[in-house]
């Protein structure tokens, strides 16, 4: 058990860390922009800034799981995320189709190095999303089906006087 504890606070070390190296990326990055006039380099590099957000707020979210307990979703809330990441997966996959198809109709190989950054990006957003879906917000749910069964494994007479 202390042999837990001790990885689990070298882990929350260690997320604490990024979390502050991610933040020091974003920073360096974004004074490094100013004034740039590469609009290609530029792009690239504010694509690692945001990135460095996104990563730094991950950390963040990988802190708070191992430091509190999750609370499950309402089904209002479930049905509404839900809806948000299948939209957003759908989004995606369109995107990826689209980039797929104009990709090779182009022939300035700068514009095609940019798209297909553009185009990895966007299928690991889609592949996430599905696993967002699949683990994260399902994981998460309790629907009313489950409060109902709850509730009533653990009444004694299941509802009815005298268990009839």
């Amino acid at each position: 058990m202390v042999e837990d504890k001790k990885n689990s606070n070298s882990l929350v070390d260690f997320l604490k860390k990024q979390v502050t190296v991610e933040n020091e990326i974003v920073d360096s990055l974004e004074s490094a922009l100013v004034g740039m006039k590469n609009p290609a380099v530029k792009g690239v590099l504010r694509g690692v800034s945001l990135d460095s957000v996104k990563h730094a707020d991950l950390y963040t979210s990988a802190l708070t799981l191992l430091s509190s307990t999750s609370t499950a979703l309402a089904q209002d809330d479930l049905d509404k995320q839900r809806a948000l990441v299948e939209k957003h997966i759908a989004i995606e996959a369109e995107l990826i189709k689209v980039l797929k198809e104009k990709i090779p109709e182009i022939d300035n190989a700068k514009v095609i190095f940019l798209l297909n950054a553009i185009l990895e990006d966007e299928c690991r957003h889609h592949a996430m999303l599905k696993r967002v879906l699949d683990i994260i917000v399902q994981g998460e749910t309790i629907t009313e089906d489950d409060w109902w069964k709850l509730l009533w494994e653990g009444a004694p007479f299941h509802g009815s006087p005298g268990g009839g």
